[in-house]
């Protein structure tokens, strides 16, 4: 059993969304709705199915493909608008095998600009209503490892608590040793927290451990306290919580052989998570 709570919700619950829906693609409204639903295709966290009379029907382009999903069979649906073209943006349902999906639409995220709850802009993937997000000031020790070298060690963290996710541990910059870790490229963008704005590999030894740490120096106002702080993927380096060595959790964020290995063992375990 994991050492924190996992997400409650099965795959194919259904619930309404009390919030307007839209979405929108090359300055045009392609989804305004109040009449949404949450939908799980996997237990993180849902998708919306959108009423069909509630989606620009201009937009839609009928690809002429029909596709079998754990929901209902679908036909296929790319978007079109003025010069800009996504394929395979979206699925109708026709023949729902889940009360009340008739007739509605599934989108690929990615294939609109941009997505609001009323006014405000979501990122990712809808917030699931069943997931809760703290940010706690602590005073307990946390010092963090990679094969033994000292990488952070901070006595004020703050504890980001995050449903259906490890525990993310927070430390101050000048708690943190940049003499080991390298900058990288990568951003990555979460519903609850924001977009990060650094992330960086470890220089262990000969090696390079990639993107082991992040900060978001301007995170959503929720979980403001970790603004400018650092953060390690616990997946991939060795935490230590007043002094006790935490087991590594097994998260989806790491693909299978990707694995960081354990400290003192050869044996891949599993890996990542903002």
């Amino acid at each position: 059993m994991s050492d924190y709570p996992a997400p409650p919700v099965p795959v194919n619950h259904v619930e309404p969304v009390p919030r307007r829906v839209r979405a929108f693609l090359a300055g045009r409204t392609i989804v305004d709705s109040t009449r949404a639903l949450y939908v799980w295709e996997w237990p993180g966290f849902p998708q919306f199915y959108v009423p069909l009379g509630d989606v620009d029907p201009e937009a839609l382009v009928d690809e002429g493909t029909m596709a079998e999903t754990p929901r209902g069979d679908v036909r296929q649906h790319g978007l079109r608008v003025g010069d800009v073209h996504r394929p395979g943006a979206a699925m109708v349902l026709a023949a729902a095998k889940i009360d009340g999906l008739d007739d509605t639409v599934r989108f690929e995220w990615s294939a609109l600009d941009a997505w609001f709850e009323e006014d405000e802009r979501v990122f990712v993937h809808p917030r699931s209503p069943y997931t809760r997000v703290d940010a706690l000031r602590s005073t307990r020790t946390v010092r963090v490892e990679s094969k033994g070298v000292v990488l952070a060690e901070s006595s004020s963290p703050v504890l980001l608590f995050e449903t259906g996710l490890p525990t993310r541990y927070y430390l101050n910059r000048t708690d943190v040793d940049f003499t080991r870790l390298v900058p990288s490229d990568t951003v990555t963008a979460c519903p609850y927290k924001g977009t990060t704005s650094g992330y960086w590999s470890a220089r262990v030894g000969d090696r390079i451990h990639p993107d082991v740490a992040w900060c978001y120096d301007f995170p959503l106002r929720e979980v403001l306290p970790i603004a400018g702080l650092v953060s390690f993927y616990n997946e991939k380096v060795d935490i230590f919580l007043d002094g006790t060595r935490l087991e590594r959790p097994r998260t989806h964020f790491v693909r299978p052989g990707h694995e960081a290995p354990e400290r003192d063992s050869d044996t891949n375990r599993s890996s990542s998570s903002t």
